[in-house]
C-alpha cells in the first residue's frame, strides 16, 4: 500500500482513534485537517467522505455520507450532526441538525439543533433557529427562520420553495426574516409555514403563526400573527423599466435595519447565555467559536449589501439622498457587541434554571418559566430596539421604528 497516498497517515489515526471509516481508501483528507478536532466517539465516514480545512471539527456522532459523497470545508458540527450528501462549505451545525443529500450550504449558515432540510437544498448567509424544517428542492438564501415549541410543533418551507434574493440591478440587500430573534430564541411561538411550489421575494417579515398557501409568491411583509395569506398572480404588463429605482426605498432599508438589528440580538444570547452549553461538549468551545464567526458574517454580508444599495439607488426625494449620505454611519451601529440593558435583569432568572438543568441547551429553554421568558424578551428587544432607534435618528425620514418591528 502507498503511504504516500494524499491523507492516509491521517485516515489511520482517525481510525485509530475510533471512526467508523466504512471504506478508508474512497476517504480524502486534505493536508490542513487537524485530526484532533475530529471526534473519535462514534462518528461514521460513508466512502466518498471529502474533509478540508483548518477550521473543520466533527463532534461525536456525527454521520457524513449515507446517502451520497459528502464535501466538508471549514465547517463546525456539533453532536450528532448527519450529513448525508452535497456540499457544506464554511458553515456551522449544531446538535443534531442534519441535511438530505444533493444539499449545498454555503458560506454563513449556521443551522442550529434538530434544523435541516431534505433532498437537493441550496443555503447560504441563513440562519435557521431549533427545529425549522425545509423540504426538498429549495433555495432559501439570505434569511433568518423561528418558529415551533419542538421537533414536532416546527416551522416548515415546502418543497420547490424560493427566496428570490437577487434583484435584476444586482443587489443583493434583500434578507428575509420569518419570526423574530427576541421570542424565536425562546422557542415557545407559534410555527411558520411556507406552502411549497412558491416563493418569497425579499427583503420581507413574516410574523409568527403565518401560513402562506402552497404556490403563492410573496412580495409584502405579513406583520400580524395566524395569518393565512394566498397571493394572486400579478396582472401581466410591458413597460419601461428604470434600473436602480426602487418602489418603496422605505421598506427595504426598514427591513435590512431590522434584520441586522435580530442577527445582533441573536449575537447577544450567544454570548451571554449560549456559552455554558457548548462548554458542556466535547469540542463544543470550538462549535461556539464557529457560531460566533457565523453570526459576524452574517452582519458583515448585510452592512455590505445595504452600503452596496445606498451606492446604487436612484434616489429623488429627501429620505432616499439621506439614506446615501448616512448609510455608512448606519452599518456602523451594528459594529462589535453590547449585551445591552436588560441583560443583567434576565441573567438572574436564567442562570440558576441553568445551572440546575439536568438536560441540554433545547430542554432548558423548553423548560424555562413564562416570567423567565418574558425577561429574556424584553432584554433581546431591547437590543432591536435601541439599533433601530439610533439608525432612525440617522435617517429620520426613513421610518425605521414603525409598525411590526
Amino acid at each position: 500500500m502507498d503511504l504516500r497516498l494524499r491523507g492516509y497517515d491521517k485516515i489511520v489515526r482517525l481510525v485509530e482513534k475510533g471512526v467508523i471509516a466504512l471504506n478508508p481508501l474512497s476517504l480524502d483528507i486534505g493536508d490542513d485537517v487537524d485530526v484532533s478536532r475530529i471526534s473519535g466517539d462514534g462518528v461514521t465516514l460513508y466512502p466518498g467522505c471529502r474533509i478540508y480545512g483548518a477550521k473543520t471539527v466533527v463532534s461525536a456522532g456525527c454521520t457524513l455520507g449515507a446517502e451520497g459523497p459528502v464535501t466538508l470545508e471549514d465547517c463546525r458540527l456539533g453532536p450528532e450532526v448527519e450529513l448525508k450528501g452535497g456540499s457544506f462549505k464554511q458553515a456551522v451545525f449544531l446538535e443534531k441538525a442534519s441535511m438530505g443529500p444533493g444539499a449545498q450550504v454555503r458560506e454563513g449558515c449556521l443551522l442550529e439543533e434538530e434544523a435541516g432540510g431534505a433532498h437537493s437544498v441550496g443555503l447560504k448567509q441563513t440562519v435557521l433557529l431549533p427545529f425549522v424544517t425545509l423540504g426538498s428542492l429549495i433555495n432559501l438564501c439570505d434569511c433568518l427562520m423561528a418558529g415551533g415549541t419542538s421537533r414536532k410543533d416546527h416551522s416548515e418551507v415546502g418543497s420547490s420553495y424560493i427566496h428570490f434574493n437577487y434583484t435584476p440591478d444586482g443587489g443583493k440587500a434583500t434578507p428575509s426574516l420569518f419570526g423574530d430573534v427576541p421570542r424565536g430564541v425562546m422557542l415557545d411561538r407559534p410555527p411558520i409555514f411556507l406552502g411549497g411550489q412558491g416563493g418569497v421575494v425579499g427583503p420581507v417579515r413574516v410574523a409568527y403563526g403565518t401560513v402562506v398557501a402552497a404556490g403563492s409568491i410573496l412580495r409584502r411583509d405579513v406583520l400580524d400573527e395566524g395569518r393565512l395569506v394566498v397571493t394572486a398572480a400579478p396582472p401581466g404588463l410591458e413597460r419601461d423599466r428604470s434600473p436602480g429605482a426602487f418602489a418603496d426605498l422605505r421598506r427595504v432599508v426598514r427591513n435590512n435595519v431590522v434584520y441586522l438589528a435580530n442577527l445582533a440580538a441573536l449575537e447577544a444570547w450567544y454570548v451571554e447565555t449560549r456559552q455554558p452549553f457548548f462548554a458542556r461538549q466535547d469540542m463544543g468551545a470550538l462549535v461556539y467559536e464557529g457560531a460566533l464567526e457565523m453570526l459576524s458574517s452574517a452582519k458583515r454580508e448585510r452592512t455590505y449589501r445595504l452600503k452596496t444599495l445606498a451606492e446604487t439607488a436612484r434616489v429623488s426625494n429627501p429620505a432616499g439622498r439621506e439614506f446615501k449620505e448616512r448609510a455608512d454611519e448606519v452599518c456602523g451601529l451594528f459594529e462589535g457587541f453590547s449585551a445591552g440593558a436588560g441583560a443583567e435583569t434576565f441573567l438572574k432568572t436564567f442562570e440558576p434554571a441553568a445551572a440546575a438543568a439536568t438536560g441540554g441547551y433545547v430542554e432548558t429553554i423548553q423548560r424555562l418559566t413564562p416570567e423567565v421568558r418574558t425577561k429574556g424578551f424584553e432584554w433581546l428587544q431591547g437590543i432591536v430596539d435601541t439599533l433601530c432607534e439610533k439608525a432612525q435618528t440617522l435617517l429620520p425620514s426613513m421610518d425605521l421604528v414603525g409598525r411590526g418591528r
